[in-house]
């Protein structure tokens, strides 16, 4: 169980930060923890809270060699912490020390496609199926030894981490996943929604064509900063924060990744038959039984009270809103997500 002291000193960690990068409201008295302040995204981030978990590492795992960071003590609670698209691991710059500060120890890989992870051969199929990501994260844990650890995640990080809680909840000890219940489901997604949730999903539209890939190819970086401002419209990222991540999108995989992941979902491209079995288990929506905490921002709209998936969660969980947030959500509000990485963990 993470102590009080342990909580206050997380939650001070990210005073800390804040101060240097005014990203986050002020923190909790060094002697008794408060509950934190409402969120809010509407300071400028600033490149100036660089990241203190050291050179990256590298692991090989399954078909890949993954790319991760690293932080908080050896013998500390395992934590993977999964970013998203279009993001990297620098969405956790906050979360990381904080929650090494109180006591975790961290692990924030680079999903395929992404950073510094790759391909261990050019043979394998750019595969972006959910499976397959998740498939992934359990081979990274098996490389570093890692029996159970809490996992938690946003966008792609918070679909792998339901899949992860879903399939495999004996390696799991708890679940924070930003916007709830995000496992795809193929013959779900071949309906139609109202038009103005329709427009929301322009690009998965966009690269399903082929003048969708080339045109992400020559101007991800554009496109990406897009997608950022119009997911977080109340978050004032400055260009150095963006650039930081944008990095990421030179891998030499990452547009295969990206165009196969989304046209996957639209059934628009096959899988692979090696994860039918897991596929056809999560077709059935399967219950998650491992403690849970689920956020929701502004970027999740009508949705944001939970209520749609509740019922998928049946072991101890709570449901946390977070107003004038939007959907990178521990980059914006890394004090409230970090509380819940420590509160799910119990």
């Amino acid at each position: 169980m993470i102590s009080r002291r342990q909580l206050t000193q997380a939650l001070a960690a990210l005073t800390a930060t804040a101060a240097l990068t005014s990203c986050t409201p002020a923190g909790p008295s060094a002697t008794q923890p408060q509950p934190p302040p409402p969120a809010t995204s509407t300071a400028t981030a600033s490149p100036g809270n660089t990241p203190t978990w050291g050179p990256i590492k590298q692991i090989k795992a399954g078909v890949l060699d993954i790319g991760y960071a690293e932080t908080g003590p050896a013998n500390g609670k395992p934590v993977i912490l999964l970013h998203g698209w279009p993001y990297d691991i620098h969405s956790y710059v906050d979360v990381a020390p904080a929650l090494a500060a109180a006591g975790f120890r961290v692990f924030i890989p680079y999903l395929r496609g992404s950073g510094s992870t790759t391909f261990l051969s050019p043979a394998t199929t750019r595969n972006g199926q959910q499976t397959a990501v998740a498939t992934d994260i359990i081979n990274f844990m098996d490389a570093l030894g890692i029996q159970r650890a809490t996992i938690a995640g946003f966008d792609w990080g918070a679909r792998t981490a339901t899949v992860l809680a879903a399939l495999w909840p004996e390696r799991f000890t708890g679940l924070v996943s930003v916007s709830g219940y995000l496992i795809t489901n193929l013959k779900a997604n071949q309906q139609p929604l109202p038009p103005a949730a329709e427009l929301g999903w322009w690009y998965q539209y966009y690269f399903a064509t082929e003048r969708g890939v080339q045109g992400y190819t020559r101007n991800r970086a554009e496109f990406n900063k897009l997608i950022w401002q119009t997911g977080s419209p109340k978050w004032h990222f400055d260009d150095a924060t963006y650039q930081r991540t944008a990095q990421s999108f030179a891998n030499p995989d990452h547009v295969a990744i990206v165009v196969h992941n989304y046209r996957w979902r639209l059934s628009l491209a096959p899988g692979e038959p090696q994860y039918d079995a897991l596929e056809q288990k999560l077709a059935a929506a399967p219950m998650i039984s491992i403690p849970a905490i689920t956020i929701a921002s502004d970027f999740d709209g009508a949705a944001a009270n939970g209520a749609g998936y509740r019922d998928k969660f049946t072991g101890r969980y709570d449901h946390r809103v977070l107003p004038g947030i939007g959907h990178n959500v521990p980059q914006e509000a890394p004090r409230e997500f970090t509380k819940a990485v420590i509160d799910v963990t119990g």
